[in-house]
């Protein structure tokens, strides 16, 4: 058997006092060594419950230093994370919990009232239990999933993509390469550890590298700003919001922010005034590319070339605008752009992104149809339509499917619109991605009574108040006598799109 060696015991053996993670939130801070117990004692407790290998652990908490020492537990027991969204609605939760069926939930006390028919542990209370010994724990296979992440579906359901350890350790070997990563470097994590942005674009790779990571709760402007000069932090990930964010604080100007190395921003394209802004105090922000399902990280962009690129054109003047460069490919991660018939775009181009390579994903939980759409000959079919120049640098030029980003946060129309579509007096439903200066994109939806029914907007947002996650409910919507439609009869959305388009600011 292939077993992985966890990365807490690795650096636990080699740096045992050098400290690995910091916990803003309940001011504990935790060496290798540390780390190292906390997971054994973990794994102790969850082994009680019936944990093995192939089970699964869920964590439903804010941002928490426990949630790591779970993490590490899974690899010592060749079990599987699964950090539930606690943004979700209970409805979304528990249909996700019936998925992939947890052996064991853990919670903390602002979600002791969940509700799910789980055996549930308090993340407050600790392991309470001695580390386990280390030749005890049977350990995981370097092919087996770690983590269990759920994207939305574009069927209107979510499928659970099975981050493997080989696709941990090559992502973070890639970022580890691409952003100059040693073990003095830090990152400051406010993003959710629900979502890979949070776990596995900075906080993993850094682990791997016996670096050290800085975690809050959640986003909290001014303390975030003041924790970067405290802490040293060297290297930060965000979505274009939360970079927003900081900019409008009116600290930023004059915050300590020399020790930032390097500033990767990914989810949503980053807006050229934004990114000169901090090009202007001095930190080299530049915009990424991934997904949950094959890296996260894929590309990397040349701190010198950043500006340079954010204002390139393709080099094909027909296919439009070029939208955000996200750099060159990481060395260990192969792609393609490719158009319908299999065949390789040309530069300027835009085309289907595919990525190889062993930065792809296990597939997807109990989905082997999924599994083998998405995944065909060892190549990921993202569904997003990229371009590439000349000189091998990519740009973001739209997707393929219909989903669209809402804080960094993937939106699925489907989904909406199938909850939508519950309410009463509701006949038909579409739901269109709009551009929004704050979130970078939010919902629209354009509704059609059912015959006879009186329907207004007030009613369908009332609906979807703790059916849906409020990232999930659109912005405006629309109540229309008829929706457009193709010859063949379905919704329209091009046309919705385009009368967005042409009157912004129709109701």
């Amino acid at each position: 058997m292939a077993r992985v060696i966890s990365w807490a015991a690795g650096h636990a053996a080699a740096t045992p006092e050098r400290e690995a993670l910091v916990d803003t939130g309940t001011g504990r801070r935790w060496t290798w060594a540390d780390l190292d117990a906390e997971a054994r004692a973990w794994a102790a407790r969850l082994r009680e419950h019936g944990v093995g290998p192939g089970d699964r652990v869920a964590v439903l908490a804010r941002n928490r230093g426990e949630t790591f020492a779970l993490l590490f537990a899974c690899a010592d027991l060749g079990a599987i994370l699964f950090p539930m969204n606690w943004r979700l609605s209970a409805p979304e939760l528990a249909w996700q919990a019936a998925d992939c069926a947890p052996r064991v939930l853990v919670v903390d006390a602002a979600s002791a009232g969940h509700g799910l028919a789980l055996p549930t542990l308090s993340l407050d209370a600790g392991p309470g239990r001695a580390p386990a010994a280390r030749a005890s724990l049977p350990g995981s296979e370097i092919d087996a999933p770690w983590q269990i992440m759920y994207t939305s579906g574009s069927t209107g359901k979510p499928k659970g993509a099975l981050i493997t350890h080989r696709q941990a350790l090559w992502n973070a070997w890639n970022t580890v390469l691409a952003c100059d990563l040693d073990s003095r470097s830090s990152t400051l994590t406010f993003t959710p550890l629900f979502h890979t942005g949070g776990m596995n674009c900075l906080s993993t790779p850094i682990f791997a590298r016996g670096g050290r990571v800085v975690l809050m709760p959640a986003l909290e402007v001014p303390a975030a700003l003041g924790l970067i000069a405290a802490e040293g932090i060297t290297h930060l990930m965000g979505v274009p919001t939360i970079y927003q964010m900081l900019a409008e604080d009116p600290g930023f100007d004059t915050a300590d922010l020399r020790s930032v190395r390097d500033a990767l921003c990914g989810g949503a394209p980053l807006a050229l005034p934004l990114l000169e802004r901090y090009q202007a105090r001095g930190i080299p922000l530049r915009q990424g590319f991934g997904l949950t399902e094959a890296g996260p990280n894929c590309f990397s962009m040349p701190a010198r070339d950043v500006l340079r690129k954010m204002r390139a054109q393709p080099e094909d003047p027909t296919a439009g605008p070029a939208g955000a460069c996200v750099g060159r490919p990481m060395v260990n991660v192969p792609l393609r752009v490719v158009r319908p018939d299999g065949t390789d775009c040309a530069p300027g181009e835009a085309g289907e992104l595919w990525v190889g390579g062993p930065v792809v994903c296990g597939g997807y939980w109990g989905r082997p149809d999924a599994s083998a759409a998405a995944i065909v000959d060892g190549w990921f079919r993202t569904g997003d339509a990229l371009s590439v120049d000349a000189e091998g640098f990519f740009y973001v030029r739209g997707r393929l499917k219909e989903m669209y980003k809402s804080g960094g946060e993937n939106v699925y129309p489907a989904e909406v619109e199938q909850v939508i579509a519950g309410c009463p007096g509701v006949g038909q439903v579409a739901v269109v991605g709009v551009p929004d200066a704050r979130w970078g994109e939010v919902g629209h939806a354009f509704v059609e009574p059912s015959p006879g029914a009186a329907l207004d907007a007030a009613r369908v947002l009332q609906w979807l108040d703790g059916r849906l996650a409020r990232f999930k409910i659109p912005k405006r919507v629309t109540v229309l006598d008829t929706l457009p439609r193709t010859g063949s009869g379905k919704i329209d959305k091009p046309a919705l799109s385009r009368g967005l388009a042409a009157d912004p600011g129709s109701p």
